[in-house]
């Protein structure tokens, strides 16, 4: 089903490429940026902690519901707070992302969206959490087919205004084909009537809030910003270079995304000794990153191919492949590692390295893009990626070593 997924978003992303040019597959780039730090505020960070706390309370009816009470508690505060902020700031968010007031009412509607986003993004934790490997296949490839048909509509009535505006629904399509079909497990699971706007778990949720808004916020931003500059200092089409390739990386690690959250959280938050960490870590490393290299390598050798098919006319993407895949491919073996911080909630460490990684892609990649332009940005992307593998491996390995009273 991911393939599925991947073959349709790139059929998609031709349409775009060919219709909207570099501008507007830069635009397109700003605003998803706007949805993923949405999706963060207005779920509260909870997506982790449900998670983790789903999958060790399922047989415990009582902690559960306490999980619950929490993360809906959280969720309302997070929502109601993210729309009162977009709506208010509509036009500095606007200018922010586009330059302009073009987009103003869309930016406007979109700030109805966020608990819509936030409650979805719970029920998906929930699937994540007992492991539902195939219905959340289903609801995923559902819900993306959805959305895509809307947005291809919406391309061809309204150019780039009706592919925002089919962004914006998307989130809608998704919540109700969740309920679709997963509606029996919600009922076992999360008894609506019971629950009561308390937060049990308030501490236990606000360290997942804390890493998840550096994670999402913090690096959404940075992309946004790091886009404009290459807009500013070179141009639009450059900007829309570099966002297409970002969008080629992040297909390629969505095949890993699925199975940190559904597999990789899971079993670390079981995971007690060094001997077992070590074990499942090689395990992974084994069967993960062999495929992952030979795929990277294939990408990186059809690169024209890539081009010609899904970017037509996007020649200054090529010089991108080489530093992209590098950086991925070592980002992929340190995320494994660093899932330990996301299983373990080591809030302290987690924060840390994720600052420590956006903090060099940002200074080396405004650094690098005045001598080498667009290329010096994915340059940024592997050079920070070498050294945050190394930092989070003194880090898990300290963990074990150290008592755990001693442990961060």
């Amino acid at each position: 089903m991911i393939f599925i997924r991947l073959v349709i978003s790139l059929v998609v992303q031709r349409f775009l490429a060919v219709s909207l040019g570099e501008v507007g597959i830069a635009k397109i780039g700003q605003f998803r940026n706007l949805i993923q730090i949405v999706t963060s505020t207005a779920s509260f960070g909870s997506f982790n902690g449900i998670v983790k706390y789903v999958s060790e309370f399922s047989d415990d009816k009582i902690k559960l519901r306490k999980v619950f009470n929490t993360v809906f508690a959280l969720w309302f505060v997070g929502a109601i707070i993210t729309s009162l902020i977009i709506y208010f700031n509509a036009s500095w968010i606007t200018k922010q992302l586009f330059g302009d007031l073009e987009f103003l009412n869309l930016i406007k509607l979109f700030a109805l969206l966020p608990p819509i986003i936030g409650v979805s993004r719970i029920f998906q934790g929930v699937v994540n959490g007992l492991s539902e490997y195939k219905r959340y296949a289903k609801i995923d490839l559902i819900g993306y087919i959805l959305s895509t048909l809307l947005l291809l509509a919406c391309l061809y009535v309204g150019s780039l205004k009706g592919v925002l505006f089919s962004i914006i629904l998307s989130p809608i399509i998704q919540l109700l084909v969740i309920i679709y079909v997963l509606n029996p497990i919600f009922k076992k699971y999360i008894e609506i009537t019971k629950l009561k706007f308390k937060i049990p778990f308030a501490r236990e949720f606000l360290g997942f809030a804390l890493m998840s808004f550096v994670s999402s916020i913090l690096l959404n931003y940075v992309e946004i910003d790091i886009r404009n500059s290459i807009a500013g200092k070179l141009s639009f089409d450059e900007a829309g270079y570099w966002t297409s390739m970002n969008f080629i990386s992040k297909n390629c690690m969505s095949f890993s995304s699925g199975i940190f959250s559904l597999y990789v959280i899971p079993k670390f938050s079981r995971i007690y000794s060094g001997k077992d960490f070590k074990k499942e870590v090689l395990y992974i490393y084994k069967t993960l990153l062999p495929l992952f290299g030979i795929g990277m390598i294939a990408v990186y050798l059809v690169r024209k191919t890539i081009i010609d098919v899904v970017y037509p006319n996007f020649y200054g993407m090529e010089p991108l492949f080489k530093w992209q895949l590098l950086g991925d491919f070592i980002r992929l073996a340190a995320i494994v590692i660093a899932h330990q911080f996301l299983a373990k909630k080591m809030v302290k460490s987690f924060i840390a390295t994720e600052i420590l990684s956006l903090g060099l892609f940002y200074l080396l990649s405004k650094y690098l893009i005045h001598i080498y332009g667009v290329e010096g940005v994915v340059m940024a992307h592997f050079y920070r990626y070498i050294i945050y593998f190394f930092v989070v491996l003194i880090i898990v390995c300290f963990c074990f070593v150290v008592p755990k009273s001693k442990k961060s």
